[in-house]
């Protein structure tokens, strides 16, 4: 919910190829930049769909929260990432800014007008619905069927494809929520990356170890083995 929302925001038209988002006449859309504090709730589980939301700059996570209060999440969206797409009325996810972050929003009912007679934006949305189903069920195999060190390293594989900039893998997240969003106990995850150190595959080149040079891919790799 905009409540949330903790720095005013402006409004000024962008067009769809602006966003990364194929459409046939690719018409100008109002979009409204808001600035979330690391932390800051975007929208929480069961709200209304009333935007959908790309990432400009920082990172989000989504994540839900399980009846013995443990936190699992389910996916983080970087730069340039589409969220908030959910089917129905209503959110199935909460989502937080990992670290200082700015949104772009647009309502879902100017996105879906534009939609009704645009047949090349159906076809976009309908494959971010599938990428994002995919990523869902390659989750589930992988908090399902995977040791640990197979989740750190398909992780660090995910994160490298997405974040990797000048040879420099910088995870926003911390080691906190790369363990709930693997399924592991923190302690776990830092051993694992330790091990992964100890064997020559990464390094850390800052303080806070959120700095990684990868230096043996397909090292890394042999331990994501499919299932």
């Amino acid at each position: 919910m905009l409540m949330h929302v903790t720095s005013s925001s402006h409004s000024r038209p962008h067009s769809f190829r602006d966003l990364g988002i194929a459409a046939a006449s690719n018409p100008m859309i109002s979009l409204s930049e808001f600035f979330y504090r690391r932390g800051s709730e975007i929208y929480g589980e069961k709200e209304p769909v009333e935007y959908v939301y790309q990432v400009k700059s920082g990172a989000v996570r989504s994540y839900k929260l399980l009846t013995d209060g443990r936190r699992q999440i389910g996916a983080f969206h970087v730069p340039g990432d589409i969220f908030g797409l959910d089917h129905g009325g209503v959110h199935r996810f909460t989502t937080e800014a990992v670290m200082d972050t700015t949104a772009r929003l647009i309502r879902r009912e100017s996105l879906e007008a534009v939609a009704e007679k645009d047949s090349i934006l159906i076809k976009s949305l309908l494959c971010m619905a599938t990428a994002n189903l995919w990523h869902a069920e390659d989750h589930m195999l992988l908090l399902g069927r995977k040791t640990a060190m197979e989740r750190v390293a398909a992780f660090l594989i995910e994160m490298d494809r997405r974040l990797t900039a000048a040879g420099i893998l910088a995870l926003p997240m911390t080691r906190r929520d790369i363990a709930d969003y693997l399924g592991l106990t923190l302690e776990t995850v830092s051993r694992s990356l330790s091990y992964l150190r100890e064997l020559g595959i990464l390094r850390f080149i800052d303080n806070n170890q959120r700095q990684i040079v990868l230096m043996d891919r397909q090292q890394l790799a042999g331990f994501d083995r499919p299932n």
